[in-house]
Formats: C-alpha cells, structure tokens, sequence
C-alpha cells in the first residue's frame, strides 16, 4: 500500500521519529509522533510545532511576456487568476498574500487556496500559490487553462512545505532566517538559505501565530533538523493539526466546503471581494450576491456539544424539537478547551449563537448549541 503513495522530501525524517504513518490526499504522511495528538496540540498552543505539509500544492504563475511596468504586469497576471476567484487579486500589494476561492460556474467552491504578490519588482507578473493536497491536479488544470498562451504555471510541489505554528514560532525561525520575523501576517518574502531560495509566509491553519515555508528539497531535511534542534519545537502531525483547525474554526475542503457549497454558506463571506461582487465578474457572483441579500438555505456555524461524546462527520443536527435541520461536517474533542466541538450547516434561523440544537451519536440525541467561532482565538501578529 505504502509504496504506491508518494513521499515528502522529510519522509525518512519521520520514520527516524518514529511517526504513525497514514495514507493522506495519495501520500505518506505523519498523523502523529511518540508524544500522541493530545499533547502535540496542546504543544502547539504553548509553544512551537512543526509541520509537514509538503502534500500541499505551492505553484508559480508567471506572465509569458512582461512589460516592466510592475503595477501593470501585475494587473495582467491577476486578470487571469481573477477569472477563477471571487477575491481581489489585483489590489495586493507586493508582498502580500491573499486566502481566496476558486469557484465553478453555480458559485460553489471547487478549492480554497493562497494567492501572494511577490515583494520584489523584479518579480512583478508572478503570483505565488498554494492550493490544497487532494484538489492539486484539478486546480492547476484550471489554472493552466485559463492562462494559456499567456503565462505559465511551475509546480513546486517537489520542495518541502514545512509550518511552524505556535507562540514561539517567530523566535525560533528568526535564529535561522532573521528577516522573517519580520513579516506580518499574510504577508510573505523570500529569502536565501544556504545558497538556496525559500519562500517565508507568516500564515498557517492552526489560529496561532506562524509561518509555511517553502525549502528546496535539497537543504529541507537540513532545514527540518535545525528547526528541531530548538528545545521549543517538536514535531506535529496531522491528527493535531486537524484538531488545532477545527478549534479555529477554519473549514476543511472536502469536508467542510465542496462545489455544491458557497462562500457565504461556508460562512467565508469575508474572502469574497465587495468590489468584484459589485462588478459581478466572477463565477457564481449572481447566486453569492442573491445570497448575500438573505436567499440563504444553510449556514455553517460552530456547536458546542454539551453532554456525552464527540459528535463525528455526517451525525445528524436536530432541532430542539428533534427533527433534522443539518449534519456536522467537523467535529471532535478539543484539546484547549476539553470539550467536544463541531461544526456543520444549519438554516440561517437557527445559527444564531446560543440557539439550542441537538447532535446524534450512536443513535442517541445530545445537547449542543451554536457558538461563535473561533472556538479558541485567533493569535495572529499583524503589522501596525
């Protein structure tokens, strides 16, 4: 089985730690170390975790033909991307990333990704990427459709993505790379390390303060040694990193968004653009403007399950009366909060926080109610 799945560049890293290794989005990845999910979560929120998530898909999108006018050849290279997102490409700045959609034709997300501007305008008419694991090939696809005869797209999915996500993330990575700390959130650089290029975003999918970094492979198990080697960080895998995203209330793709679902049902209103909304010139903008106006069906919302055991993906939502409205599309124990969370799709009338419901685990009705999310907060450092 293991051998038809790909491997990382820190693959043999993991085995040598002696990691659980699954099966994920067709590769060989750590769901945990020796320490277990439980204690690298709680890790992570205290101190610095790293992360493997070289599944991911990081890309380059580049203009065939610039004009050095860097405003104008980021223009160009944004209208294309723009043709696929609901987000406002073109109004970042250098050095800015962007969480944005990619949508189909009826509005529903196909993927959530990572747009960033480059900081330097000798890089102007590039974009840099990052699409998720198990969607990659289809969105490059659309990626490279929509911007053919006009630019290029270089996968970098053959280089190490590792996160460093916690409290003391930017105190580790800055002995290593001392520019970084720098950077604010959702803002991103690149940087030389040992003669090699990497890209340094200060972002991640845990609502703690961090950062992805994108190495070579050649210096990324050298990279992910050093990085260990500070007393203050341990490696995480995916159970924890799952367990910390659900606690920042972040979707999932696949589980909590999918194309049948909306960026305002999926509660990402914010990452639609209010300007390209207006324009309407994005897939979909008609149902998502409709919506936006209240022709809402669902909502995804955060609960809180106040008795009995986790409620899992796909139990059933009652109403207080016990008929069905909804299923939980997430959902777990929290480690910060020891309590079980979820979310999952309501009617609008009833997402309301405090707004009692019921989850179904094991055949018997629990107790839950809606809350707001984050169900921990967010820590993110932004620049003044």
């Amino acid at each position: 089985m293991t051998e038809s799945l790909l491997r990382t560049p820190l693959h043999q890293a993991h085995i040598a730690a002696g990691a659980r290794m699954v099966a994920f989005a067709g590769y060989d990845m750590p769901v945990q170390y020796r320490d277990g999910v439980l204690k690298e979560h709680l890790w992570t929120r205290e101190h610095a975790g790293a992360f493997d998530v070289s599944h991911m898909g990081p890309a380059f999108l580049t203009l065939n033909e610039t004009t050095g006018d860097p405003d104008a050849d980021h223009r160009a290279v944004s209208a294309i991307v723009e043709t696929l997102v609901c987000g406002d490409i073109a109004g970042l700045k250098p050095g800015q990333l962007r969480y944005t959609l990619l949508l189909n034709a009826e509005g529903g997300m196909v993927d959530d990704l990572m747009v960033g501007r480059p900081h330097l305008m000798a890089r102007q008419g590039m974009l840099y990427l990052v699409v998720n694991a198990a969607t990659k090939d289809g969105d490059f696809a659309l990626i490279e459709a929509a911007a053919a005869g006009k630019a290029r797209l270089t996968r970098a999915d053959d280089r190490a993505l590792i996160a460093l996500q916690g409290p003391e993330a930017a105190a580790v990575l800055s002995l290593l790379i001392p520019e970084a700390g720098e950077l604010g959130f959702m803002q991103f650089r690149r940087f030389e390390l040992h003669g090699e290029g990497v890209v340094v975003s200060r972002s991640g999918y845990t609502g703690e303060d961090g950062f992805e970094i994108l190495v070579p492979a050649a210096i990324a198990e050298r990279f992910w040694t050093a990085l260990l080697a500070d007393d203050r960080v341990r490696p995480i895998g995916l159970g924890a990193r799952d367990s910390l995203r659900l606690e920042a209330g972040l979707p999932l793709y696949g589980h909590d968004a999918d194309a049948t679902v909306s960026p305002i049902e999926a509660n990402l209103a914010f990452a639609v653009s209010k300007k390209r909304l207006k324009a309407g010139d994005f897939p979909g903008a008609a149902r998502i403007a409709a919506e936006r106006a209240g022709e809402l069906r669902r909502l995804r919302v955060g609960l809180r399950v106040l008795e009995g055991a986790p409620a899992r993906e796909g139990a059933e939502i009652l109403d207080a009366r016990g008929e069905t409205v909804g299923r939980v599309t997430s959902g777990g124990f929290a480690p910060s909060l020891s309590a079980p969370i979820a979310m999952g799709f309501v009617p609008p009338l009833m997402a309301t926080p405090g707004a009692p419901l019921q989850v179904v685990v094991r055949g018997k009705a629990q107790p839950a109610e809606v809350v707001a999310m984050p169900f921990v907060p967010h820590r993110y450092v932004r620049n003044a």
